[in-house]
Formats: structure tokens, C-alpha cells, sequence
């Protein structure tokens, strides 16, 4: 069994399957003829042109196969055009003296096109390359689909607060179908940095801050975005960034250096692009910072010694966008010539945007730097993918395929679904939720409340996406005309220096409120509030407010939003807070004062009905925490699987590590609110000692003692107790979602086995399995009660 357990049946390594006879006389009549002979393509993109027969005996070929196809290539490449395959090329010309894409396709330069998603433009490129170049090698096309193309779901992070890696699979593979209906062979996802700073503006892209869930989610996405294998029909090759630890930022800063021991980066940070390589992803992408005064981009020990050498790596790097001329910047090389030499040498195949490849290598493979023999190996696996994924066979994309799937009402469904399943009820004092249908007004007030662009989030492609449905409609649209909904957006929020992405997604910038405009916005809700039976305030960030170049000093509710709050619940009336967010808020006040608090995320496409549903009962929240929510900025970084320390919490007459504040989350890892009870009963282990190797069989009873059908999701935690280095106080060793009617019990099953019970030791250099005595908890989160030990023996 691979290290990390799989939660996701199946796996995508390139493994040979016994050919069709149709195959089979395909490869031995026309390999020749394919290899040796410029490629016959259709002069225009015809629906229908592929049949569904010669791409089953295309779509899996047997790793002899394609290294074959690769070998009779690069006999026939020059240098340049071998060169031109390692350079990733921008949709649009950076300046007016810049090469146009089109002229460079020509030259056989650009394995890759990225920033790209009109459909007709990607053809027109594709005919360059294909028709045009010396030797018609396909281009491979990339984008940023992080969570969702037409269909948007909720957000990564949010995602992973479902617990539930089926349903991510299932969302991932409608934003593959989607954008390969368009053109887009790849996608720069799944982000899988651990991030444990919520003050880290790209927290939205991940899975939070645990290697297990994180592992869990990267498997899923990398299953939905490429399919059972690499070149499944409506599947696109995934990228697992960015390699790696570039959510341990300092300060919580984007691009800033990173520092981990090398204990923590081999348990906590490496774990989930380990997971995504073993789910058989075709691509790494290597990130921006400094690790350990390293760029990840320059790094050998990442690059060579863990991703290639210690996983056996057998996809292609790329680049983050211009971090190999920006090796320049950090100090790490001395000139541009430089940097390539870096980047490549350590292991960097593919250069994105930077064109630094292209403008050295040659001079560096003459001076005598680089051989042809490695310039040969960095571009087999990038030959290899464009083969695995059909594009020498099909190139081109049917338009009108395209323009209908732009024309659908996307995967509605699913959407909602999704974003019933990913929010987290975080207070509901006084069963205040679900809210009645029967009343007679509603207020919904907040900046966010009736925002599309907000609801969706960050990283949607401008122009593709669905439209989302806000709150504000979605609660109108549950309740109907025969209830007076009253709409006020209050104060404005937006930030203080402007995002690098306003201008591309057609943010204007505006003038300010003023202090009196602000101030009346907000006596507008609060006389709305004061009419209403009850309050709906949604309040949040602005999805600019989240992503890359989106850090924050501050987790305070940004602009006048809480004195908004504060004012809705002076009036007496009940208040529900929804929150739109892509990380976690300073709800400190909120905390003790709100009476309901709805974790929404940025819900995505559905989201305003999704949460309707929530609110009225029609769907119960089963969605857990996927980090920890701090109390202050001040706590930054809590997390809670740290080491027990020489005064642990639990210590007999601990206060705390603040003299004037609890070290404690406000609420846990894994934590989630329901309408409805359970009981986690009667914890069962199949014996009290196993030896090294072997496993051992969990399992405890969970009972719905409500009155209402939901959503439990049940975790896992151990801790070692003794042995070559302190282990964390908890660990998330396994998690299932159950559904359950009232009074419904089951039994949930797990297993501890090496996977689980070893860790990288920092003493004795390598992975390890200790004979120790642990602890194992089960329950609804990382502050479960139900207990048990066992003992490892040799």
C-alpha cells in the first residue's frame, strides 16, 4: 500500500493495459507513418471529426508505447525547437516590441499557451502550431480553473469543509468537462499548501491547515480534473502547486520567505503533493518564495531529491508565472543566464511567461553548461503528456460544443449541493435556525448580501463563469412575494491598495464613501432592521479581499461592517449573521452576541439559494471546520495539532501562554454545528497491541437523538506518547460523513495501520514506525472525548 492512505478509490499512475485488436493493428500499421511523416490534420475544426473508436485506442497507451512516440521526436527536433517546448508563452504580447504568440508557435517555440479561454483564439493558435511549425507539434493550453469554469463551486477551502472528497471529485469533473469543452487541456490546480496563517490571502485555494484532510482533497481534485487516467474523454491535466511550503509564509505575506524544519515540511507541508503523486498527477508547479533561503524554483533538494528521486516523479514542473527571471530578484542569481541555469539544472522543465528559457539555454548548451542529453530529458514528460492527452490526434476543439456548453445553466444541482454541503454552522443559541417560513418581513442588510461577483469569490474566469445567485435572491427566492423582504446594503468595504486582478475582471475603482455617505447607509439598515420580524446581515469580504497579493494584518471584519453588527442587535430584533469570506474573521463580539452564525464561504454559483436553504431548514448544516478559527490576529498562528510542550494545556493549573487571553481557538479544527444531535458511543479497538506492519480496526457507534435527518461527520485523532521526537498533542488519522435519519444508528469503521502510525523522524533521518504506546480519539472534532489506547510492539 502506498504511504498515504488512499480516501478516494482508484489510482491514475501511467500503467500499461492490454490492448484492443483495434489498437493493436493502429500501432503496428501507423506508428511509422505517425513518427516519420509531418502529422495530417483537418484544415478547420469539424464536430465529431475523432470517433469514439480511435480514441479508445489512442487514450491508453502503455508507458513503451509513449516513450517510443517521444524517442522518434526528439531524433527529429533541432535544439531550438527541443527549447521551444520548455517555454510557456503568454495568451498576449507583454509590450510592443514582444514576439507575437502566434509568430513564435510558427517557430516551434511554445510548448504551452497560457491565459487563454476564447475558444475560437485557442484554434486559431492550435492551426499555427499544428499546420505551421516544422514538425506540428500540438500546443498544450493552460488556465486557472481552481473551483469551477461555467458551473462555480464553492471555494477550496470551503470544499474541503464538506469532509466529503466524493463530492469534490464530482465538482472537479464538471469544471474539467467544462473547460475542455473550450479548449483548456490544463489546469494550474489543486493549490494543496498547507496554510495555518488565515491571515494569508491564498488560505481560499487550499484545504486549511491538516496534511490528512489536505492529502484527502488533493487525491479527489486530482481524480476529478484528469479522470481515471491521463487523457480521459472530458478530463484535463491537473498541477499540483506550489511546490511547496509556500503557505508557511512569514507574516502571513504573499511571496514572502518561508522557514520550516525540515520535520514539520516532511509531516505537515509535503504530505498532500505526495498524495497528489501518488493519485498519479501529470504536473507539479514550483512556487514563488525562499524555502529555507532557497528558492522553491531554484531547489534542487525539492525538485530532484524529494519529487524525482525519493517519489519517483514521472510528470513535468512548471514554473510559477516569471519565477525563474524573479531568481534574479531574490538574490539567488547573478543575471537572467543565470536563473535559467538554476531553474533548469534544479529541475524546472517548463518556464511559464518568463522567457528566460528561451532567450539562455541555447547559449548554455553551447558554452558546454548543459548537455543536449538533459534538454532532452526535461522535455520527454512535456512530449509525453501532449500524447497521453490525444492532442497530436485531436488538436482542435469543436466550437459550437463549446458555445452550447457556454449557453447551459451549468450543472445547477451539483452546485447547490455543494455549497449546502460546505457550510458550517458556527452558533445557533436558542434553536434561532432554522427560521420559519411563515414570517411575515425579513431584513437582509450587508454589503455582500446581493453581490454576484462576491458570492462566487476569488479565481473565476471572468466571462465564463455563471452568475451567482446572491443571498439576497436566494432568499426572495424561497420565500416568495407573500413575504416583505427589505433590502439595504449598508456601508461599503473595499480595500485599501487595489488588487493586481481589478483591471483584467473590470473592478472600477471609485471614490470612497464619506464618513456621513457611511453613516447613512448604515441608519438605512438599521431603520430596515427595526421593521423587520428578523435579520439576515451579511457580512464578509469582498473577493478581491482573498487570493494571491491578498494578505491581511488584520482579521477584524473589514470596513464598518461590525458597527453595522452591533447596531442590528441593539434593536433587540434576532439577528442572523451569514458570513462570505475565504478565511477566517475576527467574530470575537459576534461570539457571544449574535445568536446565529452561518459559515457560507464564498458559496459559488448557487450559493444565495444554498443558503436560503439553510436558513429555513430545508437543508441542515453539516459542514466541519477545516482550520482552526483564532479568537485575534494575535493568536496567528493557531493550529491544533501542536507538540504538548513542557506546560501543556491540559497541565493541572495551566491559565494560559497570554496573560491577557486564551491560547484556545474560538472554535475547533473540525467543528460544525447541526439541527439535529448525535451521540458517538461505545468505542471499540479489535485488540490492545499490534506489532510494527500491522493494522488495527476502529470502530464506534453514532446515533442521530434528534429530531431531524442529518449530517455527522465523524473524526479520527491519535497521539504517540513517547518515542524519537514529540509528537503533536492530536493527529487526524480518518474521518467518514454519515448521513442519519432520526434515532438512526451506525457503526463507522477505521483502520491504523504503518500509514497512519509513522511519521519523519528528525533524529533518525527517515520515516518511522515506533514500538510506543497512543491514544485514539473519536468524535465530532479535534476536542473529541470518546478514548482509547493501544501499544505498538516490535
Amino acid at each position: 500500500m502506498n504511504r498515504w492512505s488512499s480516501l478516494v478509490s482508484g489510482s491514475l499512475k501511467w500503467q500499461p493495459l492490454r490492448s484492443s485488436k483495434f489498437r493493436a493493428a493502429f500501432l503496428a500499421l501507423g506508428l511509422v507513418v505517425f513518427l516519420a511523416a509531418p502529422l495530417t490534420v483537418p484544415s478547420q475544426p469539424r464536430p465529431g471529426a475523432v470517433s469514439p473508436a480511435k480514441q479508445a485506442a489512442t487514450a491508453r497507451l502503455s508507458n513503451e508505447q509513449v516513450n517510443q512516440k517521444v524517442s522518434s521526436l526528439l531524433k527529429r527536433m533541432t535544439l531550438e525547437e527541443k527549447i521551444g517546448q520548455l517555454v510557456q508563452i503568454g495568451g498576449f504580447s507583454f509590450g510592443p516590441k514582444a514576439p507575437k504568440p502566434a509568430d513564435l508557435l510558427r517557430k516551434g517555440v511554445g510548448g504551452s499557451v497560457l491565459w487563454i479561454d476564447d475558444t475560437a483564439r485557442i484554434n486559431r493558435l492550435q492551426h499555427v502550431a499544428v499546420d505551421e511549425s516544422r514538425l506540428h507539434i500540438p500546443v498544450l493550453f493552460g488556465l486557472d480553473v481552481i473551483h469551477g469554469y461555467h458551473t462555480i463551486f464553492p471555494i477550496p477551502l470551503a470544499m474541503a469543509a464538506s469532509w466529503d472528497p466524493a463530492l469534490v471529485v464530482q465538482a472537479q469533473t464538471v469544471a474539467a468537462r467544462e473547460a475542455s469543452a473550450e479548449g483548456i487541456q490544463w489546469t494550474f490546480a489543486p493549490m494543496v499548501d498547507i496554510a495555518r496563517d488565515p491571515r494569508w490571502g491564498r488560505i481560499v485555494e487550499g484545504a486549511g491547515e491538516d496534511p490528512f484532510l489536505g492529502a484527502a482533497m488533493a487525491r479527489a481534485q486530482v481524480r476529478g480534473f484528469q479522470g481515471a487516467y491521463i487523457g480521459s474523454p472530458g478530463h484535463i491535466l491537473a498541477c499540483a502547486k506550489h511546490f511547496a511550503g509556500y503557505g508557511g509564509a512569514d507574516g502571513g505575506r504573499d511571496y514572502d520567505s518561508v522557514y520550516i524544519p525540515e520535520e514539520r515540511l516532511w509531516n505537515v507541508y509535503l504530505p498532500p503533493f505526495h498524495a497528489a503523486e501518488e493519485a498519479g498527477v501529470g504536473s507539479f508547479m514550483s512556487a514563488y518564495m525562499d524555502l529555507n533561503d532557497v528558492p522553491a524554483t531554484g531547489n534542487r533538494f525539492l525538485l530532484q531529491d524529494v519529487l524525482r528521486r525519493t517519489w519517483h516523479f514521472q510528470g513535468f514542473v512548471v514554473s510559477d508565472a516569471f519565477a525563474v527571471r524573479s531568481l534574479v530578484t531574490h538574490g539567488f542569481a547573478r543575471d537572467p543566464k543565470d536563473a535559467a541555469f538554476r531553474a533548469f539544472t534544479a529541475g524546472v522543465n517548463m518556464d511559464m511567461a518568463s522567457e528566460t528559457y528561451l532567450q539562455y539555454l541555447p547559449e548554455l548548451v553551447k558554452q558546454g553548461r548543459i548537455t543536449t542529453a538533459q534538454i532532452d530529458a526535461a522535455v520527454r514528460p512535456i512530449l509525453a503528456m501532449k500524447i497521453r492527452l490525444g492532442l497530436f490526434e485531436h488538436p482542435y476543439v469543436d466550437e459550437a460544443r463549446a458555445a452550447e456548453i457556454l449557453k447551459s445553466p451549468g450543472d445547477v444541482k451539483l452546485a447547490r449541493r455543494a455549497a449546502q454541503r460546505t457550510m458550517v454552522l458556527l452558533r445557533n443559541e436558542n434553536q434561532l435556525l432554522p427560521l420559519k417560513k411563515s414570517i411575515r418581513s425579513i431584513a437582509v442588510i450587508g454589503p455582500l448580501a446581493d453581490s454576484a461577483r462576491d458570492t462566487n469569490g476569488s479565481w473565476v474566469v471572468e466571462g465564463k463563469a455563471k452568475k451567482a445567485v446572491t443571498v439576497l435572491q436566494g432568499i426572495r427566492n424561497k420565500l416568495g412575494p407573500q413575504v416583505h423582504v427589505e433590502y439595504a446594503k449598508g456601508p461599503e468595504i473595499r480595500r485599501w491598495i487595489p488588487s493586481m486582478f481589478d483591471s483584467m475582471q473590470g473592478r472600477k475603482r471609485k471614490p470612497p464613501q464619506t464618513p456621513e455617505e457611511a453613516q447613512k447607509a448604515i441608519d438605512t439598515a438599521i431603520d430596515a432592521v427595526r421593521h423587520a420580524d428578523v435579520t439576515v446581515a451579511v457580512l464578509g469580504e469582498l473577493g478581491n479581499m482573498s487570493g494571491e497579493a491578498a494578505s491581511r494584518s488584520s482579521l477584524e471584519l473589514p470596513g464598518r461592517q461590525e458597527q453595522l453588527l452591533e447596531a442590528a442587535v441593539a434593536t433587540g430584533k434576532p439577528v442572523v449573521l451569514v458570513l462570505i469570506n475565504g478565511r477566517p474573521l475576527n467574530l470575537a463580539w459576534a461570539s457571544q452576541h449574535v445568536p446565529a452564525i452561518l459559515e457560507a464561504w464564498y458559496p459559488g454559483m448557487e450559493g444565495g439559494n444554498a443558503v436560503a436553504d439553510i436558513l429555513f431548514g430545508d437543508a441542515n448544516p453539516g459542514g466541519k471546520l477545516p482550520i482552526d478559527w483564532p479568537r485575534g490576529v494575535g493568536q496567528v498562528p493557531v493550529y491544533y495539532a501542536h507538540n504538548l510542550t513542557q506546560m501543556p494545556d491540559t497541565a493541572p493549573g495551566f491559565k494560559s501562554r497570554y496573560w491577557d487571553g486564551l491560547s484556545s481557538p474560538l472554535y475547533p479544527f473540525g467543528y460544525g454545528l447541526s439541527y439535529t444531535k448525535f451521540a458517538v458511543t461505545h468505542l471499540v479497538l479489535d485488540r490492545n497491541e499490534v506489532k510494527i506492519g500491522e493494522k488495527l480496526g476502529v470502530s464506534v457507534d453514532v446515533q442521530n437523538i434528534g429530531h431531524v435527518a442529518g449530517d455527522e461527520v465523524v473524526q479520527l485523532y491519535i497521539h504517540q506518547r513517547a518515542g524519537s521526537a514529540s509528537r503533536p498533542e492530536r493527529q487526524l488519522k480518518g474521518f467518514e460523513r454519515i448521513t442519519l435519519a432520526p434515532g438512526e444508528k451506525k457503526t463507522v469503521h477505521f483502520t491504523l495501520g504503518r500509514n497512519e502510525l509513522s511519521f519523519w523522524s528528525p533524529q533518525d533521518k527517515k520515516w518511522v514506525e515506533e514500538p510506543e504506546n497512543f491514544d485514539v480519539w473519536v468524535g465530532e472534532d479535534s476536542t473529541a472525548k470518546l478514548h482509547g489506547t493501544f501499544k505498538v510492539i516490535p
